[in-house]
């Protein structure tokens, strides 16, 4: 399988290339992909350095191209296509169809993947984006089970790509509007959930308050680690209990299940994570690094190495395995 890993910035991608990414993916500096955040993603001259950096050493670069273009400001985003083509990019990830047409017929040989944010989750979806715009591989929303996966990949003519560590997303995904309700701004159409600008934190006696724009999300204890307030992780009280009613702080890490994932069919695992620092990029590439390397060599430690760099020290499977059921 190959490891698809994030970089934010050029020292973050210098760092998964040394830790033994197969592919990195990165965006650029503006609102056509769903990280754009102050201090992050590449200038155009940054990437084509970027490019020739990863392909010396045998590592392809993917661009996420992979928020919805604004009425009358198209141009952005077809800009930043035509810019991945001259620059050497490997693989475009777009999500909306309008700009996948503007791809495809600008640009016909270049390779289109699908965006998580596109959210297509079943057969006829994929199929769909795969006959109308030639998309080569899909990623997967975080919302199927092992078996769903190897019985799509059974069924459909495309790679599959799943993410495998990092930060939950249980809405569906691209079609959030969480962060718009406090914020005015989602990473739909702006690239950002949750922007910096809006986030507060205030001390309340012992206690931590974590807020985003106008509304809490969160009330800390002393001995309780603050998380970054995005809406679906934050606690709330319904029914005159207060808990986490969407989801509690905690990371993916399919370390334990990775030989079931190659099984399953999947062609790619994701790491998310473009808006870490290149000392966390190094670390959590370098041991899906070895990992994988052990599968291949028919050897397998179900005991990831990462509890320290989960959200709040916790890790799940997360659908994958739907213990529920």
């Amino acid at each position: 399988m190959e490891l698809v890993c994030p970089a934010g910035t050029p020292a973050s991608l210098h760092a998964a290339v040394a830790a033994g990414a197969d592919v990195v993916y990165c965006g650029f500096r503006d609102a056509t992909n769903a990280r754009n955040f102050p201090g992050l993603n590449f200038s155009r001259a940054e990437l084509r350095d970027a490019v020739e950096h990863a392909h010396k050493h045998g590592v392809h670069v993917y661009l996420a191209c992979n928020t919805y273009p604004q009425a009358g400001a198209e141009e952005i985003w077809h800009k930043a296509v035509d810019d991945a083509v001259a620059i050497g990019i490997d693989a475009i990830i777009l999500a909306d169809i309008g700009l996948l047409r503007y791809a495809r017929d600008r640009h016909p040989d270049a390779r289109l993947h699908l965006s998580v944010q596109a959210s297509a989750s079943n057969e006829e979806a994929i199929r769909f984006y795969h006959q109308e715009f030639g998309v080569r591989r899909v990623v997967l929303p975080r919302v199927l089970s092992l078996d769903e996966i190897r019985t799509l990949n059974q069924r459909i003519q495309v790679e599959t790509e799943v993410f495998a560590f990092g930060g939950m997303c249980v809405m569906a995904e691209g079609r959030c509007s969480l962060s718009s309700y406090a914020t005015g701004e989602s990473p739909n159409m702006n690239g950002v959930c949750s922007p910096a600008a809006h986030v507060h934190y205030e001390e309340r006696g012992d206690a931590t308050v974590s807020r985003l724009g106008n509304f809490t999300i969160n009330i800390y204890d002393s001995d309780e680690k603050v998380g970054y307030p995005t809406l679906c992780k934050g606690r709330f009280r319904a029914m005159d209990k207060s808990g986490y009613l969407f989801e509690e702080p905690t990371s993916l890490d399919v370390t334990a299940i990775l030989p079931e994932l190659a099984d399953a069919g999947v062609s790619a695992l994701k790491i998310e994570g473009r808006q870490r620092g290149k000392a966390y990029i190094s670390q959590v590439v370098g041991a899906f690094r070895a990992s994988l390397d052990k599968i291949a060599k028919g050897q397998h430690d179900a005991r990831s190495k990462l509890s320290t760099l989960s959200e709040g020290q916790s890790d799940t499977t997360g659908a994958y395995r739907r213990n529920w059921q």
